[in-house]
C-alpha cells in the first residue's frame, strides 16, 4: 500500500492542476445539485417493527380519519380570571376557529366541548391534530398555527404552544465557527506558518463542502433525518483537518532532511498517508456499523458521516499533494516564532521518559481518575426530547409547565390505545373490558370514551397518565397496559396496542438500549482485526480497545453530570437538564471509537516504525512518542475545538453530542493515548509486539510503516522502478 500511495502522491503533485480541477468540478456539480434537487429533512425518530409504529401503520390503513401519524399541538390559553366566563368563552371560540383554519390541520378538540378546563378555571387546553407528520410542516405552517392566537393575546389572554408540531428543525449557529477559528490558531502554533496552517483548513472545508452538498442533494430522493448533516459536518470537519495535518507534518519533515518537494510529497503520502487510510477505515467501520442495529435514522446518520470521512481520506491522498505542489518548498520552515526554539530533547520526549520511569504510578493515577469521572454513568437515564427539555423561555416549555400545574404531568404525554375488534364477536364488551382493565391498573390513569372507525372494527382510547412522559412510572404503565393484551385476546378475541408520541419515545429508547452492546461488540471486533493487521500485534489492538472503553465510560459519566445532574450548566450554556438522549450513547460509541483509533494509529504507528527499523522497544516508544505526540496533541485540540463549538447550538441533542465528543476526545487523547499507552508500551517492552508465528504467516503485510517503500527508495537500482 505504501508504494501505491507514494506513486499516487507524486502523481497528484505533478498533475496538480488536473487533480485540483477534478475536485473543483465535483464540488461545483454537487453544489448545483444541492441548490436544485434538495428535499426536506425529517426529525422523525420512529423505528419500524416496534409496537407503537405497527399501531400507527394500522391506524393509517384502517382509521385514516384519526390522523394518528400526524403532528399534534397542545394549545394552552390561560388567564388570572375565570376562563369560562363570557369573554373567556369568546376568546376560546375565536382561538379554536383560527386553529381550524391553520394550514394542514386535520381537526381541533374544543376545550369547552370536552371540558378540558383546569379545576381552578384559569386554563383551557385545546388539542390540534395535523394531516401530516411534524417534519413535513414548514415554518409558514407553524406561523399559521401561532397566528391563530393573535386575537386572544390581544384580549389579554396568555397562549402557549407545545407538541411536536411546534418543534422546528435544529439548526447550527454561526458561533460554531469558533471551533474552526480555534483550530486555525492551533495549526498556526503547530506549524509556525500561515501557509502551512491554511492548507489543512482549506482541504477540510472542501471535503466538508462536497459531503454536505452530496447529503443535501440526496435529501431530494431520500427521507433523511435532520441531524444527519450535523453529524457529517462535525466528523468531516474534524477528521479532514486532522488527516491533512498528519500528512503536512510528515511532508515538512521530509523537506527538512533534504528531500525535493515532489519526493517529499510522495514519501509523506506513502507513510503518513498509509496511517490516514487505516485511521479513516476505523472511523468508517464504526460509523457504517450503525446500519446493522436496525435503527433507520441512526443508519442514515452513520452512512452520511462515513461517506464524508471517506471523502476526507481521498482528498488527503490526492488533493492535498496537489496543493502541496502549488506551495512547493515554501512549507519547509515556520516563520512565526511564538516561543524559543526547543532543544533536541522536546517536551514530548521528556514526558515519554517520565512516564517510562514512573509507569506503575502513572497507570494507577490515570485509571483511578477515569474511574472517578465515570461514577455518574451508573445513574444514567435515557429518553427522547420533549417539551419538558425545551429552554425555559420557549413557548413549548411554558405550555408544558402550565399543563403540568393545571392538569397534571400526564396531560403532556397522553397514550393512544388501539383496540383491534376484528376478531371479537362482542365488540362492545371487548371495548368495555379494555377500558376497565386499563382504568383498574395501579396508577389509575384517566381513560377517555372510545372512538371507532367507520367499519366499527378498530377503536381508539386515550389514556392520560398521572406521571410525566419521561418518567419511569409512565414506562411501567405502558408495560402494564401491554400486559393486558393476552388476557383481552383470550377473553374476547380482541387485541390492543399502545402508541402515541410518549409510547413511541419509550419504544425507541428501549430499542436503542438493546442495540448498544451488539453494536459495541461488532465495531470493537472489526476494528481489533484491522488494528492487528496494521500493527502486527495482538497486544496493541487489545489495549487500544480497552483504553477506548475506559474513555467511553468516563465520557458517559461527564455527560450525566452535566446534562442530567446539571453540573456546570451555566458555564457551558446548557439551558435544561433531563434524561440523556437515547441515541447519544450508541452514537458516541461509534464516533468516539473511530476517532480514538485515529490517535492510536497516528501515535503507535511511529513507534512501530522505529521498532521495525531496529530500535529497542523502550527507545522506539520514546522516539515514536517524540515524533507523534505533537501532531496528536494538535489533532486532539483541533477536534476538541470543532466539537466544543457545537455546545453553543440551540438543540439539546446537538449540544450533548458536541460536549460528549469534545470531552471524549480530551480523555482519549490525553489520558489514554498520551499517558496510559506509553506507560503500557514501556511496561510490556517487546511483549507489546507479540504475534503468534502462525498468525504472522496468515496476515497480509500492508506495510503501514513504509519499511518496504524505504528499502526500495534507498536502493539506487530500484528507485526509478518505483517512481515509474
Amino acid at each position: 500500500m505504501a508504494s501505491f500511495l507514494y506513486r499516487l502522491g507524486r502523481f497528484s503533485f505533478r498533475r496538480r492542476a488536473l487533480v485540483t480541477a477534478v475536485w473543483a468540478a465535483v464540488l461545483v456539480a454537487l453544489g448545483a445539485g444541492a441548490l436544485t434537487l434538495s428535499g426536506q429533512l425529517s426529525n422523525s425518530v420512529t423505528i419500524p417493527g416496534t409496537e407503537s409504529q405497527k399501531a400507527i401503520d394500522q391506524l393509517a390503513d384502517r382509521f385514516p380519519e384519526a390522523a394518528a401519524g400526524g403532528a399534534t399541538a397542545r394549545v394552552v390559553i390561560s388567564t388570572p380570571g375565570d376562563i369560562t366566563d363570557a369573554s373567556g368563552q369568546a376568546a376560546i371560540a375565536g382561538l379554536v376557529k383560527g386553529l381550524k383554519d391553520a394550514p394542514k390541520v386535520a381537526g381541533v378538540v374544543d376545550p369547552l366541548q370536552v371540558q378540558a378546563i383546569s379545576p381552578d378555571k384559569h386554563v383551557a387546553l385545546a388539542q390540534v391534530s395535523y394531516r401530516v407528520p411534524g417534519f413535513e410542516l414548514t415554518d409558514a405552517d407553524r406561523d399559521g398555527l401561532m397566528a391563530a392566537a393573535g386575537a386572544a393575546k390581544a384580549a389579554g389572554y396568555t397562549v402557549d404552544f407545545g407538541g411536536d408540531a411546534v418543534q422546528a428543525m435544529p439548526a447550527t449557529n454561526a458561533t460554531e465557527g469558533l471551533g474552526v477559528a480555534v483550530a486555525a490558531v492551533v495549526l498556526i502554533i503547530t506549524f509556525g506558518s500561515l501557509l502551512a496552517a491554511g492548507i489543512p483548513l482549506l482541504t477540510a472545508l472542501i471535503g466538508v463542502g462536497i459531503g454536505m452538498a452530496g447529503i443535501t442533494t440526496a435529501s431530494g430522493f431520500l427521507e433523511l433525518n435532520t441531524n444527519t448533516p450535523v453529524l457529517a459536518l462535525m466528523i468531516g470537519l474534524a477528521v479532514g483537518i486532522d488527516y491533512a495535518l498528519f500528512i503536512v507534518s510528515r511532508y515538512r519533515h521530509e523537506l527538512t532532511i533534504g528531500r525535493d518537494p515532489e519526493e517529499a510529497a510522495g514519501r509523506a503520502t506513502g507513510t503518513a498517508g498509509s496511517a490516514v487510510v487505516f485511521a479513516g477505515l476505523t472511523v468508517i467501520i464504526a460509523l457504517a456499523g450503525l446500519t446493522v442495529v436496525g435503527i433507520p435514522f441512526l443508519g442514515e446518520m452513520g452512512i452520511a458521516a462515513a461517506i464524508t470521512v471517506a471523502i476526507a481520506v481521498v482528498i488527503a491522498l490526492t488533493l492535498l499533494p496537489a496543493i502541496l505542489g502549488f506551495a512547493g518548498g515554501k512549507l519547509a520552515g515556520g516563520k512565526i516564532r511564538l516561543r524559543r526554539k526547543e532543544s533536541a530533547t522536546t517536551h514530548g520526549e521528556r514526558w515519554a521518559r517520565f512516564v517510562a520511569r514512573h509507569r506503575i504510578p502513572v497507570l494507577i493515577a490515570a485509571i483511578a481518575g477515569l474511574a472517578i469521572v465515570a461514577v455518574p454513568a451508573a445513574s444514567m437515564q435515557l429518553g427522547l426530547p420533549n417539551d419538558s427539555t425545551a429552554a425555559p423561555d420557549t413557548t413549548q416549555r411554558k405550555a408544558y409547565d402550565t399543563v403540568a400545574r393545571s392538569f397534571g404531568e400526564g396531560a403532556n404525554g397522553p397514550l393512544v390505545i388501539v383496540v383491534d375488534l376484528n376478531g371479537s364477536t362482542d365488540r362492545q364488551a371487548a371495548l368495555q373490558q379494555a377500558a376497565a382493565g386499563i382504568g383498574g391498573l395501579p396508577e389509575r390513569p384517566i381513560v377517555t370514551p372510545p372512538k371507532t372507525n367507520r367499519d366499527g372494527d378498530l377503536a381508539l382510547l386515550t389514556v392520560i397518565p398521572k406521571s410525566g412522559p419521561s418518567s419511569t412510572a409512565t414506562e411501567d404503565l405502558v408495560s402494564d397496559i401491554r400486559g393486558l393484551n393476552a388476557g383481552l385476546g383470550s377473553a374476547t378475541g380482541a387485541s390492543l396496542a399502545v402508541t402515541g408520541q410518549t409510547a413511541a419515545n419509550i419504544d425507541v429508547s428501549e430499542k436503542l438500549a438493546d442495540a448498544m452492546l451488539p453494536y459495541l461488540a461488532l465495531i470493537v471486533g472489526l476494528a481489533f482485526l484491522l488494528l492487528m493487521l496494521v500493527f502486527r500485534s495482538v497486544v496493541v489492538p487489545l489495549k487500544a480497545t480497552l483504553g477506548f472503553l475506559g474513555s467511553v465510560v468516563a465520557t458517559f459519566g461527564a455527560v450525566v453530570a452535566v446534562f442530567q445532574w446539571g453540573w456546570l450548566t451555566e458555564l457551558l450554556g446548557v439551558k435544561t437538564t433531563g434524561p440523556i438522549m437515547s441515541m447519544l450513547p450508541i452514537l458516541l460509541i461509534g464516533v468516539l471509537f473511530g476517532l480514538a483509533m485515529d490517535y492510536q494509529v497516528f501515535l503507535v504507528t511511529r513507534m512501530r516504525e522505529e521498532y521495525v527499523h531496529g530500535a529497542d522497544p523502550q527507545q522506539a516508544m520514546v522516539t515514536g512518542f517524540r515524533h507523534g505526540s505533537r501532531v496528536v496533541v494538535a489533532a486532539a485540540l483541533i477536534m476538541i475545538s470543532v466539537f466544543a463549538g457545537f455546545v453553543l447550538a440551540e438543540s439539546s441533542l446537538i449540544q450533548s453530542i458536541g460536549f460528549a465528543l469534545a470531552f471524549g476526545v480530551l480523555v482519549d487523547a490525553f489520558v489514554i493515548r498520551m499517558t496510559i499507552v506509553p506507560a503500557l508500551m514501556s511496561l510490556l517492552g517487546r511483549g507489546a509486539w507479540w504475534l503468534p508465528k502462525w498468525l504472522d504467516r496468515v496476515l497480509p503485510d500492508v506495510d503501514v510503516e513504509g519499511e518496504k517503500l524505504a528499502k526500495q527508495l534507498d536502493a539506487p537500482d530500484e528507485r526509478e522502478l518505483v517512481r515509474s
